[in-house]
Order: C-alpha cells, then structure tokens, then sequence
C-alpha cells in the first residue's frame, strides 16, 4: 500500500524482495554456505574471478551482473528529486533517426548517461515504441507521419480525436479536434520530434556495451514521452496499491546534449532480473510483441518467436507452454473452457487484472491494437498470469465503462458502434483546450463485434476498429461460469481505487514529487493535476451510479 513521508512525499510501497532472485530467497542456507566457500577460495586464489551460479528448482539461474552501479540515491525514490541527461553525439542521434526513418529500424547508439550526478559511460540508447514514433517516418509510411489516411472529407464524430498516425488529408485537425499525442494531461500522449531529442521515446540498456553491468540491478531504463503523464503514474501505483504486479517509477528532470530541461517519467523495463524477482515462486516471463496474435498456428516453438519474447531463462528457449495453452484454448468449446481455464490461468488474477484495466479505462491493454502485457507461467502451479505493461492511455477518455463494456481506443471505425464515446473530463489537451484521442466505450450487449460479445472474433480486428482483441478476455468476459468471481474482485478493487479517495491520496501525493523543469512550469503541473482530479471525480461517480443501479 503507499505511503508518504512526514513531508507528505508519496513513497512506493517498499518491495524488499524486488531484486532478490526467487532461487536466493528460497535457498538462503545454501547461500550462506556458498559464501562462505567462495570467501575461503578468494583467500586461496586470491583475485581469480569465481563466477556465480544460484541452483532453482527448475533450471541453473546465471547471476549475469557482474559491476552495479550504486548510484547516489535510489532511482525509484519519489521523495527526492532526480536528474538525467544524456550526452548523445550528434552522427550518433543523426544515425538513430535516419535508421527509424528508412526503415523502421530501432538502432542503438552510444551514449553518456549522468543518473543523479552519477556518471555512467558507453550506454545504449535506441527508440522504444511504435504508434508514438510514426511522426518520425516522414512520408514514408501509408500517409504523412507514416500513418493511415481517412476517406477524404473524413472527420471524427464530436468529442473523439484521431488515434496517432491519423491525418486528415490537408494535414489540419477538424475544429475542436485537438491534435493527437498532446503532451501533457490525463492521457499522457505525447508528440514527437527529431528536432527536440527530449520528446523521442528511449529505452536504455546499461549492459549492451558493457557486459554484466547494471544501474541499480537494472539492465535497461525506459523514458516515457510526454509531461507529465500523471495518468501513467496514476495507474502504475493504482495497480501496486492493489497488490498486482507492477513496474516501478520516478519522475526526472530531464535533459540531451545540454538543452533546454523537460520533466520525464522514467520506468523500470522487464529484464531477467525483474522476471526472476516479480513473484515468490519459479516462472518464465513472456513479453508479447506489437504484432502478435493471441492464436494457436501449430506446435513449433519458432512459430511464435516473433509473437512472444522470452524474458528469463532464455537459454531454456521455452514457449512451450504458452504453445500448450492456446492450443487447449483453440480447441475448447464453450462448455471445457468454464470447467477447465483454471486448470491452465490463475482465474482469480486474470479477474483482477481484467477488471483493473476496465476500471482504470485502459484502451491499450493485452486486447488493445499495442497487445500490451506480459505472461507469467508459474513453474509451481503451471498456471498462466497476466501483467500489465504500458500503462500510458490509462485513466484518459470516456470515465463511464461498467464491468461488462469494452474500453476501446480510438474512434470506434468499423465496431465502435452507437455506444462508443469519448471526451470525458479531464481529457483534454493542454495545448489545444479540446477533446482529444482517449477511450471509447462499447456497451457489453451492444451486439455490435466488440470484446464484449459471445461470439466475436476479436482477432479481426475488434475492439473499436484498429487492431486487436485477445481470445483469452473475449470468452472469459463472456462465459457465465466467471461472471460472479469477476464482479466480486471487480467491486472490491472500485473500493479500493476509488471509493474510499485512494486515488484522490496518490494523485496529491504524485503531484508533489514531480519536478518543475524548462518545459514544465508549476502552473502547468497544476492545470493537469487539476485535469486528472476531474477525471477521477466522474470515474468515480460513474461506477457509484453503476452499483446502485
């Protein structure tokens, strides 16, 4: 649960198990002998280097971390305030761009990190993500920006914006229509720029160029685009309050090649090291890719290596049982899937998950056009959970979805139907002062194609017209067998988020660790904590009229 300081400073719920490997925590006897034998060969052998290994129950864990940068405070601390600045050649950038630009690549470059007055040598740094970049392709993608293109005369019903990519023909917006990717606000999009290094979207990896190195026991860094997306941070803690698994966080002042400072959300990336402390027992995480389909094609392994990324264990080479269960799950009729999911899913965690993303109006989840999640399979139990990753079209748009309707992104194209919507309190844009791109809702019995309906294909594109679906939220939704444990978990997580003033709490609590920078001025913080009050306000009130009803 969070907490604050005496200064009111939100501090993360302590996670004292994070970076400490399942294998350690579980064998710490075996441990302290091997310490002890490992101390009594250094004094023998003197500075011959004796590498680790920590024996599991299921596989040889290799301790790939072999320098820790210690850094001067810790990183996910929210009660100070943190600096990163990034010295990136210019041929290096120019390199990075042009490579995104050509072909889409995601090339990593050299560069110099300082992490609060740390200085960290020979990091790579490439672009991260894939709708926030299409800005970058120029005219190279399917339109300007590399993205789609409406019909011409197209324009969006009142209150919707354009989903990223989206252009009207002339390149203008329709009145009223604020351009996509706002920095700032509830929804937390972001546009991009080659001309302002500080909007790119980046990942960091401190082992790339240096093997075994870590900042802090983490191997990669993620900066999120936009300031200062309170709606990520939002729902980032919403989801650690209620003891689901998470990422961790802090807000930076921010800065490339000495310019001009900007305020950043920096977020802890999966690697091996989170993998192998996220839960207490033995598993294999999985990250799915943009463009997987949640479907079963046969049973060779390489058939689904450009769907899932393993993320521990990856020597193992493992996606067995991922294979495994979408082959059940393709072969199930309606009847075997309510008797038998919890033979192969944590049904009780699937709930919580699913009914997390709903409350917090999530329109990019793992049924979004992005397939944003991770799977977890637990080596105990043999059961597959889901975790939330990219958390960024969170608490933004429509605040009135009920524990049935399908949150989808975007402008309902081609499933939206009549009860899609958008444009809610909160979720406007800081530079234009309108509606813009957020989440629609579609009524559960709308009948109308979406996640919501018996019978849909959701993998053709469901879900508010763009890309997406997950045959796994599809039928869980839908089967009757789970529809009481699924309302349970779901109320008691709206008494937790947002009935007793939880996110209220967090929301003044976030507000006072994020930094004011040259690109973020107090009073502009201010007008998005003021945003994402309101928007908490109707959620709240929406779901209160739900229950009653």
């Amino acid at each position: 649960m969070p907490t604050t300081n005496t200064h009111g400073t939100f501090v993360p719920r302590p996670r004292l198990r994070h970076r400490i490997p399942t294998s350690l925590r579980q064998h710490w006897k075996l441990l302290t002998v091997f310490v002890a034998f490992v101390t009594i060969m250094a004094t023998v052998f003197g500075t011959a280097r004796i590498r680790p290994y920590i024996t599991g129950d299921a596989s040889v864990i290799a301790s790939h971390i072999t320098e820790n940068v210690a850094g001067t405070v810790d990183l996910f601390d929210l009660s100070v305030e943190h600096e990163l600045s990034l010295d990136i050649p210019a041929a290096e950038l120019s390199d990075m761009l042009a490579a995104y630009e050509k072909s889409g690549d995601k090339k990593w470059v050299n560069a110099t990190a300082t992490i609060d007055g740390t200085v960290v040598t020979d990091v790579a740094v490439r672009l991260k993500g894939n709708s926030t970049l299409t800005g970058l392709r120029g005219d190279r993608g399917e339109g300007p920006g590399g993205g789609m293109q409406p019909p011409e005369g197209f324009a969006p019903p009142a209150g919707l914006g354009l989903p990223d990519g989206l252009t009207m023909p002339d390149g203008e917006m329709p009145e009223g229509i604020a351009p996509p990717g706002g920095m700032g606000g509830p929804g937390g999009m972001a546009s991009v720029s080659a001309d302002d290094p500080t909007t790119l979207p980046l990942l960091l990896s401190f082992d790339k160029y240096f093997d075994g190195r870590a900042y802090q026991g983490l191997t990669e860094l993620s900066v999120r685009p936009g300031t200062p997306v309170l709606n990520e941070a939002m729902a980032l803690t919403l989801t650690d309050a209620t003891d689901q698994p998470t990422q961790r966080f802090s807000y930076s002042v921010y800065s490339i090649n000495g310019g001009a400072t900007t305020t950043r959300l920096l977020l802890e990336h999966p690697d091996d090291g989170y993998a192998n402390s996220l839960f207490d027992s033995d598993g294999y995480l999985y990250k799915a890719d943009a463009n997987s389909r949640f479907a079963y094609v046969d049973d060779d392994q390489s058939s689904y290596s450009e769907q899932f990324e393993q993320i521990n264990n990856v020597e193992s080479g493992n996606l067995q049982p991922i294979i495994n269960f979408l082959r059940w799950l393709d072969a199930a009729d309606d009847t075997e899937f309510a008797e038998e999911l919890d033979r192969w899913v944590d049904v009780e965690s699937f709930a919580r998950y699913v009914a997390t993303q709903n409350l917090l109006v999530n329109s990019d989840d793992m049924a979004g056009p992005g397939q944003n999640y991770y799977l977890w399979y637990d080596l105990d139990t043999e059961k597959i959970s889901v975790v939330s990753w990219d958390l960024n079209l969170a608490m933004t748009g429509s605040t009135d979805a009920g524990p049935q309707d399908t949150v989808s992104m975007g402008m309902g194209m081609g499933g939206g139907g009549p009860g899609a919507r958008g444009g809610a309190p909160g979720a406007g844009n800081e530079t234009g002062g309108g509606p813009r791109r957020g989440a629609g809702v579609t009524r559960g019995d709308g009948g109308d194609g979406g996640e919501g309906t018996p019978g849909a294909a959701p993998q053709d594109g469901q879900g508010g017209g763009m890309r997406g679906g997950n045959t796994l939220k599809t039928r869980f939704l839908a089967s009757s067998a789970f529809t009481a444990v699924y309302e349970q978990v779901y109320w008691d997580l709206y008494d937790e988020m947002y009935a007793g003033g939880r996110a209220n709490e967090i929301l003044d609590a976030l507000a006072d660790s994020v930094p004011t920078s040259d690109g973020l001025s107090a009073e502009a913080l201010q007008t998005d904590v003021d945003r994402m009050r309101a928007w908490i306000a109707a959620r709240t009130a929406a779901l209160a009229a739900a229950r009653a009803a």
